[in-house]
């Protein structure tokens, strides 16, 4: 898409340097997707002089990188007291230029080092062959970057050849002192998985993943963190409907509560995943699987009140977008957390739990209250596996009262 308003804003002289022709069009991009106009005016100023710099240094449009970037900040900061968001700023303008063909997206790469390559090379492997959330990729990625900085610290490029299981030991037993047990739990499972990927490549001809201590966790030995149905209903009062925000983070909790999807779920939904028609949501899954759920009424209202009133004007498909500028969708699900967080503040309610995930448990547990069975819990959380859902159990009390033995010396 095109930007295509008019261009209010201009400079009192005509900018000469190698994006002369290219800085209208990027003040433009910049109203379309929504800033203020006294921000455009203020980044259309730095790109102008960066401009000119970039003249005064003779550096050609098709070599420009964001190298220049920090060379020209270095250079400003002896001028002009800098921003927080200059660098921001001039990459917005560069990415610009490569999304319309100005320059050269491959020159924008800067030489990889052998441990990004390494965990490149895995980050593949954990999309295309184990198909897993980008959440956990993520996960994973940050605890083997440390595991190769430990192993091959005075090598130039880690040889997973000469890993053995002392390797192994020792670096689990290091990290999982501060570690929380989930989390040390998560640190084993990784490294299992960057194991067999090491076999997978052909570096490593043994199993080592066999090797990995494993993290003393003990099957559902926990109580799931639910949030009770009179903070729910405390939350949804208190969103201020009336605005914008209010309007879409209304629309966001209706669907924690009511339909108990993740954060990751929310964030990913598109305006083709509403099948208004027959009221269905389409929602994608952990592993990318798709699953059709009835709409609710009142999450149905919700949605279609945010869409009608309060959405801003995006060419993203997104049914949620961000309030500020850059109007687009949100990056994570750590968006949907703040938004939770918010709320709670909100409505002045203070829990030690403040992830929303606990709304997921919250529904789990209503439904079981009303005589709900684990396998229909099961079948709207979209569970893979039955015993995730028999976690639940704990919390029945009903069914736990009639396989309770009696206490001994109650009866006589």
């Amino acid at each position: 898409m095109k930007p295509s308003c008019n261009n209010s804003i201009s400079l009192s002289q005509a900018p000469e340097g190698p994006l002369s022709t290219n800085l209208d069009f990027f003040k433009e991009l910049l109203m379309v997707r929504g800033y203020a106009q006294q921000t455009v005016y203020s980044k259309a100023r730095l790109s102008a002089d960066f401009n000119r710099w970039l003249g005064e240094e003779r550096i050609p449009l098709h070599d420009l990188t964001e190298l220049q970037i920090s060379s020209y900040l270095q250079y400003r900061r002896h001028l002009l007291r800098p921003r927080s968001d200059d660098n921001y700023t001039l990459k917005q303008l560069i990415n610009m230029l490569q999304e319309n063909g100005a320059i050269d997206q491959n020159k924008q790469h800067i030489e990889v080092s052998p441990l990004d390559q390494l965990t490149e090379e895995y980050t593949l492997y954990l999309q295309q062959t184990c198909r897993l959330a980008v959440v956990t990729i993520r996960n994973y990625v940050f605890f083997i970057r440390r595991f190769i900085r430990t192993c091959f610290s005075d090598e130039e490029v880690p040889n997973l050849s000469h890993l053995c299981a002392a390797h192994i030991v020792e670096f689990v037993q290091c990290q999982a002192k501060s570690l929380h047990l989930k989390r040390a739990k998560l640190m084993t499972t990784a490294l299992r998985s960057f194991l067999r990927f090491g076999r997978f490549r052909g570096d490593i001809k043994i199993d080592l993943a066999a090797a990995v201590p494993t993290v003393a966790n003990w099957t559902m030995s926990s109580i799931p963190r639910a949030i009770s149905t009179e903070h729910v209903q405390i939350i949804l009062s208190s969103c201020k409907r009336q605005t914008t925000i209010g309007c879409r983070d209304y629309a966001i909790l209706l669907l924690l509560a009511r339909l108990g999807l993740r954060a990751s779920e929310i964030v990913m939904l598109t305006l083709d995943d509403i099948d208004w028609e027959a009221g269905l949501l389409k929602v994608i899954g952990k592993r990318g699987d798709e699953c059709p759920l009835p709409i609710p009424v009142d999450v149905g209202e919700a949605i279609a009140t945010y869409l009608q009133t309060g959405r801003p004007h995006c060419h993203s498909r997104r049914v949620f977008l961000r309030s500020k500028a850059p109007i687009r969708g949100f990056s994570g699900p750590s968006s949907i957390c703040t938004i939770m967080r918010a709320a709670l503040k909100h409505g002045g309610i203070d829990i030690p739990c403040k992830g929303t995930h606990q709304f997921r448990h919250g529904l789990a547990c209503e439904l079981l209250r009303q005589g709900a069975s684990l396998t229909e819990i099961g079948e709207l959380l979209r569970h893979r596996s039955p015993t995730t859902t028999a976690l639940y159990a704990k919390v029945d009390l009903v069914a736990l009262r009639e396989l309770a033995l009696p206490w001994p010396g109650e009866v006589k």
